[in-house]
């Protein structure tokens, strides 16, 4: 199974005004498909959601994306954009993983990881990063081999761990990087003190062609019963997925027949593309 997987990102009213801002911020970035409720976008091959969900969940650093810049220029200029109206992380400057990195907060909340760099150390433009804190601290190796075991065609492609001189718990993830399907993932664990930690804000989408594949996905990452969804579910470390079926959004494009399918999906906790489609 080789399903493309991609985040959504949750805002409240601002999903077009975010997605244009990112045309302006990347190259090759433009928007794909948009609706009143969602927004899609793709940037140098990663498609993003973007969802008016309303206020009920706001975006922290728990997921953030890494960008690889292979210019000063292009680190520089996507620098200044993005952090206007926004604020710094970690400064942008010489780290000893990157001659020029910096880690900041846009105007819409969406963290980024920009690093001077070349693709092919990383395979991919934007990687999405998941930082593993409080309860969930030091659980990044099981989540590694927990997804890889999921995911066909996985691969772990390097693992640097604390040690007793770095200011966190010796042999917890300082960085790792592994792949699912064609999917390229980024981890670290963090026992230092935040205020955040994973949530619906920051989701996962998995694209379906089948039931069976909808059903195979569900079974395995599906861990907090109650938060199951209109094909949204909580897996055992708080990280929300999607699990839609690929023709949902052929279905809702469908002036005559997408609030059958709309109210038909809101009653679901996974989704039935039979039901969908006679819907």
């Amino acid at each position: 199974m080789k399903n493309q997987i991609y985040p959504c990102l949750w805002f409240d009213g601002k999903a077009k005004k975010a997605a244009e801002f990112y045309c302006t911020v990347f190259k090759k970035t433009d928007i794909t498909s948009e609706s009143p409720l969602v927004v899609t976008f793709e940037s140098s091959g990663q498609k993003f959601m973007c969802l008016n969900g309303g206020p009920q969940f706001t975006i922290n650093p728990s997921i953030s994306f890494y960008v690889v810049c292979e210019t000063e220029e292009e680190v520089d200029s996507a620098w200044n954009k993005l952090l206007d109206g926004g604020m710094v992380l970690m400064e942008l400057d010489k780290y000893d993983w990157s001659e020029k990195y910096g880690w900041l907060q846009d105007k819409f909340g969406i963290n980024w990881q920009l690093a001077l760099g070349k693709m092919e150390e990383v395979g991919q433009k934007i990687t999405p990063t998941l930082m593993f804190t409080k309860e969930q601290a030091g659980n990044a190796e099981k989540a590694i081999e927990h997804y890889t075991s999921i995911f066909d065609h996985s691969s772990v492609d390097g693992i640097l761990r604390y040690s007793k001189e770095d200011p966190d718990t010796e042999g917890t993830i300082k960085h790792a990087q592994f792949k699912l399907g064609n999917n390229v993932f980024m981890v670290m664990d963090s026992s230092l003190s935040h205020n955040f930690s994973f949530n619906e804000a920051v989701s996962l989408v998995i694209e379906c062609d089948t039931q069976e594949q909808i059903d195979y996905y569900w079974d395995k990452l599906s861990a907090v019963p109650e938060a199951e969804q209109c094909g949204w579910l909580k897996d055992q470390f708080g990280i929300s997925w999607q699990i839609i079926p690929s023709i949902l959004e052929k279905l809702m494009s469908d002036p005559a027949r997408s609030e059958r399918v709309l109210q038909a999906f809101l009653k679901m906790k996974k989704f039935d593309i039979e039901a969908l489609e006679n819907a």
